[in-house]
């Protein structure tokens, strides 16, 4: 199979490369190299693989790079949280406006089966258990909540604080920041584009991802990433609220495993599926293991908070083990090293 990867020079992207080239498909590269991802705007593919320099907000690169190709992995977005307001427009160029130009371009090509990078961020809180009313969603964590440490989101109904709860991909979308918000459009969009063109549309919702290569230099680099660079300086990582947020840490080549799975098997119209591990673990853990993997200083715990920041946020990955037959393998203590000594 000839596959268009775009974004295929990050951090993801190129496990998933490899992956796909493993796996004996034949895979052109999209990617604009962009200065906050790529500080030295060069990159060369390994052997087996073609690139093709160019943006997909661009329509003739999409256009060049959709010639004789099989199957489209889209992975080019702009990540993380955001530094401030100031970056929503960049958010919606570089996701929403390059997803739409792609999706575009795919239909006059005619070409039929995509799979899309989507994120676990589209939930926002997800849900938990209320011990009055069961599953509920959890209230807008408030300013005032945060500033005075009560970090833990609250029943929509009673108020009483939550105890976490795995969010399957039927519960609804509730997107909290910037990222979140362009993430979801392109679900949004690729639904469209499934529906109206007859194609193959597979969201997988990545959870947090950790794995060598992860970008340090920037600052919407992953929580993985921030913790290391700070232990290998010596410093201690600096942890935000009280150190126990819930996360779902999925290794990089997890993740790409889950991609080419999603690539060779399409499903008619649009699916969306999460990518975890499935053992929930705290940011305080993650950043304990690594600064024992360095030898670094313990984690200080700081109370800081930041209101786009969600508190608990973890999957349930039932469904594409069962429809794809993927499971994650990738051994958490063993990976938080192998990204210790890798240096990224």
């Amino acid at each position: 199979m000839r596959i268009l990867l775009t974004g295929g020079a990050g951090f993801i992207g190129q496990h998933v490369l490899r992956a796909a080239l493993a796996a004996g498909h034949d895979v052109l590269v999209l990617d604009n190299l962009r200065a906050d991802v790529h500080p030295v705007p060069s990159w060369t593919p390994p052997d087996g693989a073609h690139f093709l320099r160019g943006d997909v907000r661009d329509a003739d690169a999409c256009d060049e790079a959709l010639r004789e190709v099989d199957s489209v992995i889209h992975l080019a977005a702009k990540v993380g949280l955001g530094v401030d307001i100031s970056d929503l427009p960049d958010y919606a160029s570089s996701n929403d406006v390059g997803t739409a130009t792609l999706l575009a371009r795919m239909a006059a090509a005619g070409r039929r089966e995509l799979v899309l990078a989507a994120s676990m961020v589209v939930y926002g809180e997800g849900r938990g258990e209320c011990e009055v009313h069961g599953l509920s969603r959890g209230l807008p964590r408030t300013p005032e909540h945060l500033e005075a440490g009560d970090f833990e989101p609250r029943c929509v109904t009673c108020g009483r604080v939550l105890a976490p709860a795995l969010v399957a991909e039927e519960v609804a979308a509730d997107p909290r920041n910037a990222y979140a918000v362009s993430k979801l459009a392109q679900e949004h969009y690729a639904t469209t584009w499934a529906r109206e063109t007859s194609s193959s549309a597979t969201a997988l919702r990545f959870h947090n991802v950790y794995g060598p290569g992860m970008p340090s230099n920037t600052p919407y680099a992953g929580v993985a990433s921030l913790f290391a660079a700070a232990s290998r300086r010596g410093e201690a990582p600096r942890v935000f609220e009280d150190g126990g947020q819930r996360r779902d840490f999925v290794h990089v080549r997890d993740i790409a495993s889950a991609v080419v799975a999603a690539a060779e098997q399409p499903r008619e119209g649009f699916r969306a599926y999460n990518v975890g591990s499935g053992t929930p673990r705290t940011v305080g853990d993650l950043a304990t293991e690594l600064a024992t993997a360095l030898d670094g200083p313990a984690p200080v715990v700081t109370g800081q908070w930041r209101l786009g920041d969600v508190r608990h946020i973890t999957a349930d990955s039932a469904a594409i083990r069962r429809d794809l037959g993927w499971a994650p393998r990738e051994d958490f203590a063993a990976g938080v090293r192998e990204l210790a000594v890798s240096g990224s």
